[in-house]
């Protein structure tokens, strides 16, 4: 199999022409001398049999095809330096920075569990756990800003393993006027009442979920206020079973007897945004949460 006619030095060299925009500011980052550089260029020209570069004026502009030979070379090296880094990584076993972005609706002391392992494993490791709502997790995917992601929303270009469903009811503090009702509830007995709802953690891309037709909101940015507000009498929700037992054992919320929709059902995926990348901190992870999950009822 006949190899390629350049190197990566050669497409560095070009794209650094490119981005620095003169052969003069390419040749002092990259600290060569300009003949250097004009060199590298031209013998790449010649071995690829095509001009890259054209002049315009006083000025070197790029051709079309050195346009779209730009856009190829940018992923070339872009994918070299992916390579060193997966390199690196399994060269020096756990990787320095662990970033995970972590849906609300999964447990918390699950989470807990899991970091205290990384953290005993892997001590030299910094571990960053971000709580998102939402489109938040979906968020940090898309701008890849986590190395761990657990959430809701797999976005177009991803795959990811279902590890949870978190059943929701519909609840209200005990003394709440809709449970002095007395019957059975629909929608319209909720709309004159307050409802809490948990604010979507994502920028860009922020969504509304549920049924949200009352006249009043009390929206907070945690699922831990959401409760607390709930069991303060501050209005109703739905909210996960599994994040409020004590308050539903105690007594202090109850679910409210809805004719329907008072369960609802989430789904929580896990992702790791770039497998072929994932260092042994990020692998553990994953396999701590799926195994931590197996036997968990929400």
């Amino acid at each position: 199999m006949a190899g390629p006619r350049t190197n990566l030095e050669q497409w560095y060299c070009f794209l650094a022409v490119v981005d620095e925009g003169s052969y003069a500011r390419a040749a002092e980052v990259l600290h060569k001398s300009q003949s250097a550089v004009t060199y590298t260029i031209q013998k790449m020209e010649e071995q690829l049999g095509v001009k890259v570069f054209e002049i315009q004026g006083r000025k070197s502009q790029l051709t079309e095809v050195g346009q779209m030979l730009y856009r190829r070379g940018r992923a070339l090296i872009d994918e070299a330096l992916r390579l060193e880094k997966s390199a690196k990584s399994v060269a020096a076993g756990w990787e320095p920075q662990l970033r995970i972005v972590c849906d609300t609706l999964f447990p918390s002391h699950t989470m807990l569990d899991c970091l205290a392992d990384l953290s005993e494993r892997c001590p030299d490791t910094r571990i960053e756990c971000v709580e998102t709502v939402l489109s938040g997790a979906e968020e940090a995917l898309l701008e890849r800003r986590c190395d761990v992601a657990i959430t809701g929303i797999v976005p177009p270009g991803f795959l990811g393993d279902h590890i949870l469903r978190v059943k929701f009811i519909a609840v209200a503090h005990r003394d709440h006027a809709l449970h002095k009702l007395d019957r059975q509830l629909d929608y319209r007995d909720l709309r004159p009442f307050r409802q809490v709802v948990v604010r979507d953690s994502g920028v860009r891309r922020q969504r509304d979920a549920g049924w949200l037709e009352a006249a009043q909101r009390l929206t907070v940015s945690r699922m831990e206020l959401s409760i607390s507000a709930v069991a303060r009498g501050l209005g109703f929700a739905w909210l996960p079973e599994i994040a409020m037992e004590k308050e539903l054992e105690s007594g202090e919320i109850m679910p409210l007897p809805m004719i329907e929709g008072g369960e609802r059902y989430a789904d929580l995926f896990l992702i790791l945004p770039n497998r072929d990348l994932a260092g042994a901190a990020a692998l553990r992870c994953e396999a701590l949460i799926k195994a931590a999950t197996e036997n968990l009822v929400c």
